[in-house]
């Protein structure tokens, strides 16, 4: 087999498994500092397959937008994943520039979210679509920015180029922790996870993406889900391939072996935060949000001042 086929099948179960493993690890961690057993580490699989059973139930006046919303993001989620490089110098598509298109593929299916959210006339639900696309407008600048940085610092222009080829800059070690602080900030805040969001409740004063789904239900519920599991993957394989120094094609299987471990690890963090912390009062989560524009504006000055890249 060889080195390509293998990274393109590793990358390809890496982004259908890791979903449900990441969300297993999390729960598993919550667990631990509860002092109890918790779910087991694949119960979001068995929750999803429960879900495609359940016949979904549909209010009056939504339109088909309402029920092709989910699928639609869903989708988005899966292309936007083969242009992300999970595995350091590598993703199964990939040409110059392309971190724009998976910039607009993510705002698309952010988009069909807000508005499948909002089709069903509930203000509950616009409320939600108001506060993700609020949100949205912090942390796609900071995104932006981060690869604008790391293109500098690179000389690259691909995705799997600028972060796969960040190791060997001499600027490496003064922004890899700022970097790797934004993209965590980044996958809270794109995922709805502890601070910015918290997928176990169903407070209105404080719900973002639960909101937006709660009318949705079935089949087109699990896809919602799954997709928000696939976004979650994407930041913390970007995570693991800014602190992964293996060259996958020089050593496929244990590029592979440390990147899963590396997002099992951020999966590890994500909970203890939530362990440890409650959700930030709503007024200051754009304050949490943009922090990470800032820290990765630090990193930008650092390679200004220093001058130093490829």
């Amino acid at each position: 087999m060889t080195t390509l086929l293998q990274l393109t099948l590793a990358h390809t179960i890496i982004t259908l498994v890791m979903p449900f493993l990441l969300v297993g690890v999390i729960n598993r961690t919550k667990s631990w500092w509860a002092a109890r057993k918790g779910p087991g580490l694949f119960q979001s699989y068995h929750d999803l397959r429960r879900l495609l059973r359940k016949r979904p139930v549909v209010s009056d006046t939504a339109t088909p937008l309402f029920r092709l919303g989910p699928y639609v993001v869903l989708v988005c989620g899966l292309a936007a994943m083969a242009f992300v490089p999970l595995l350091g110098q590598f993703a199964p598509l990939s040409f110059a520039h392309d971190f724009v298109a998976v910039a607009y593929i993510l705002g698309l299916a952010r988009l069909v979210l807000m508005l499948s959210a909002m089709d069903v006339g509930s203000p509950f639900e616009g409320m939600g679509a108001s506060r993700e696309a609020m949100y949205g407008a912090f942390a796609e600048p900071a995104l932006f920015l981060l690869l604008g940085t790391v293109g500098v610092a690179t000389g690259m222009s691909s995705f799997a180029g600028m972060l796969g080829h960040l190791h060997q800059t001499p600027s490496y070690g003064l922004i890899v922790l700022p970097l790797a602080l934004a993209l965590l900030i980044l996958l809270q805040t794109e995922a709805a996870r502890v601070p910015v969001d918290d997928p176990a409740t169903h407070l209105e004063l404080t719900m973002i993406h639960e909101v937006m789904i709660l009318d949705h239900s079935g089949p087109e519920l699990a896809a919602m889900q799954y997709a928000a599991g696939l976004k979650m993957t994407l930041y913390a394989g970007l995570i693991a391939t800014l602190l992964n120094p293996l060259d996958p094609w020089r050593t496929p299987l244990a590029a592979v072996a440390v990147s899963v471990a590396l997002m099992l690890g951020v999966a590890v963090v994500v909970g203890c935060f939530e362990s440890v912390m409650a959700r930030l009062p709503l007024p200051w989560v754009p304050r949490y949000v943009w922090l990470s524009g800032w820290l990765v504006a630090l990193a930008a000055v650092v390679i200004g001042v220093t001058g130093v890249g490829l």
